[in-house]
């Protein structure tokens, strides 16, 4: 299939939103979790978050534009600061996906998804307990894309959190270990599976391949 810019711009919404959420592969299914200032928990699944640096240790978080109908996530991290990222367990994938569901602002998403808070190390968020990798975060700046209003969320890693067993000696992490998912446009899970692992590459060390 070929697909011109006014072809995507003619598919129907629905089928426009499934094909260009789906079209830059699989990407990370993290449950986000933030508290309000009442105590109220909530919970919701991203798969925008990016490595933006280690030094310091800065992830993005992309949210929809914010400025007519503010979701509970960005506001309680507008206010706190304070939010976590989890890795969704491939076990939890359904009760993840269902975080995404427009519950009233008195409904937690982690009591009627099926998940427990679980509070760690200072930090004020509530993290997943059934997460195996857990990342506690602070929002340090907000960067707000001209082009359509999405918005930015730029924070800093405060606290981390993985078993053992899925680092190796170079601090290399092996997702498969922990059975976490992937996700694909808006709706799709995926297992992952490591199928490879290579050095760092320099020229002097890439191999001849076959034409």
């Amino acid at each position: 299939m070929i697909l011109t810019q006014q072809d995507i711009l003619d598919l129907p919404k629905i089928k426009r939103l499934n094909i260009i959420n789906s079209v830059t592969g699989i990407k990370p299914a993290n449950l986000v979790g933030t508290k309000n200032e009442h105590g109220k928990t909530n919970l919701a699944i991203f798969s925008s978050a990016v490595h933006l640096g280690s030094d310091p240790a800065l992830i993005g978080l992309f949210f929809r534009p914010q400025h007519e109908s503010p979701k509970e996530t960005y506001l309680n991290i507008q206010k706190s600061g304070s939010y976590t990222i989890n890795h969704v367990p491939l076990n939890f994938v359904k009760n993840a996906h269902y975080t995404s569901a427009r519950f009233p602002t008195t409904v937690s998403e982690f009591e009627r998804c099926g998940f427990s808070p679980e509070y760690i190390n200072g930090i004020e968020a509530p993290f997943v307990k059934e997460s195996f990798l857990k990342i506690g975060m602070e929002k340090v700046e907000e960067i707000t894309i001209s082009s359509n209003k999405t918005i930015l969320i730029i924070g800093q890693i405060r606290y981390l959190s993985f078993p053992d067993e899925m680092m190796n000696d170079e601090g290399a992490l092996n997702l498969e270990t922990i059975k976490t998912a992937g996700v694909s446009g808006v709706d799709t899970y995926y297992q992952l599976e490591k199928k490879a692992q290579f050095p760092y590459a320099h020229v002097a060390d890439v191999p001849d391949f076959d034409s």
